[in-house]
């Protein structure tokens, strides 16, 4: 099977309902209400950094496909919605048009269609740098994506089996290349041995790709078709447990919480434990092939009107001001910061006057 065909059967798998969870952990916070919130939606601002990338709101449309004629199109269609709602986008890895050139245009296409908008160009930490600025200089991207996918490598029968020399690598692409970059995983989450490793190597961004979205150890799993290796289908941290870590380990790193993000609330959620900026990938993929750049659009405008509106439930005029907001962890992720010697108290303690 050609990179092209494999990049177009994960769209497919990635689509189908099986290959998400049902539920979330993020279902584990509860946030603690008040009263009296002294703000109304008018005044809320949406606007964040990512390090040195102001952006006019905190979604991010990440990671996903390119690389084939079709993913190409739907990459038009993310780029369309992106230049209108100026939301920032990344590309899926764009590996496959390093190595054949006529592949490169199902990327560029984004660029094309946004030509002001914030993007991110994305590959495996396993390319050379020179590969790295090629992909950046491919789409003019604004920052580069170092994704992280071992879990899904191992699985998949053409996979690498050979992950030496990752940080050196990764160190090597913050200090030499001409955009800041972010280090991200693909579905498995973070805890806070990768951030000090990833601090250390003097890397300033990570997306925590938490487990709870699309499943890739599950799509692997579907193109083996023997069965094999169905236990690593839950591997991972999820999203709000690598959020958790990312606080434990008080790193001074930006952060990108995504992985299975459903809905605004959600997406406060995420920043109450410190985000900066929440990604989406399946559920804008989903918006995409039930009606295009126009449902996607749709959805983008509503998840900011509802995230002002709870913004305002909880009397947060700014999204920073989301990480006064006391709240409370329950179940498995509560017994997880247990286990691991998170302290929960301060969160549920925190903005006490």
């Amino acid at each position: 099977m050609t990179r092209e065909q494999r990049k177009w059967q994960h769209v497919e798998l990635a689509l189908r309902a099986d290959a998400r969870p049902e539920t979330s952990d993020f279902d584990e916070v509860r946030l603690v209400h008040r009263s009296l919130p002294e703000t109304a939606v008018k005044d809320v601002k949406l606007d964040t950094a990512l390090g040195d990338l102001m952006l006019s709101h905190p979604l991010l449309i990440n990671a996903m496909t390119g690389g084939s004629a079709q993913t190409g199109e739907i990459n038009r269609e993310l780029a369309q919605a992106a230049a209108e709602t100026g939301t920032a986008m990344a590309v899926g890895s764009q590996r496959a048009a390093l190595v054949d050139g006529r592949l490169q245009s199902s990327f560029r296409i984004v660029r094309e269609m946004n030509p002001r908008g914030v993007i991110f160009a994305n590959v495996g930490a396993d390319v050379s740098l020179d590969d790295m600025a090629r992909a950046v200089e491919m789409i003019e991207a604004n920052a580069l994506q170092i994704h992280l996918n071992v879990p899904q490598e191992l699985i998949m029968p053409e996979g690498d089996r050979s992950f030496s020399g990752y940080l050196r690598t990764i160190e090597q692409a913050v200090t030499r290349l001409s955009v800041p970059v972010i280090v991200k995983e693909v579905g498995f989450g973070m805890a806070r041995e990768t951030y000090r490793q990833l601090v250390d190597a003097g890397v300033r961004i990570v997306d925590v790709g938490g487990r709870g979205g699309t499943n890739f150890a599950w799509i692997e799993r579907e193109r083996r078709g023997d069965g094999r290796y169905a236990y690593l289908s839950d591997h991972g941290q999820s999203t709000l447990v690598s959020l958790l870590e990312w606080q434990a380990a008080q790193a001074s790193l930006v952060c990108v919480a995504s992985g299975g993000i459903r809905h605004a609330l959600d997406i406060v959620k995420a920043h109450a434990l410190g985000a900066a900026v929440v990604g989406i990938s399946g559920k804008a993929l989903r918006a995409v092939q039930e009606g295009g750049a126009a449902r996607l659009i749709e959805m983008i405008y509503g998840e900011l009107d509802e995230l002002r509106v709870l913004m305002t439930l909880f009397g947060a005029r700014h999204l920073r001001d989301m990480q006064r907001v006391p709240l409370l962890v329950r179940g498995e992720a509560r017994a997880w910061c247990i286990d691991r010697g998170i302290d929960l108290a301060q969160l549920s303690r925190r903005g006490e006057v």
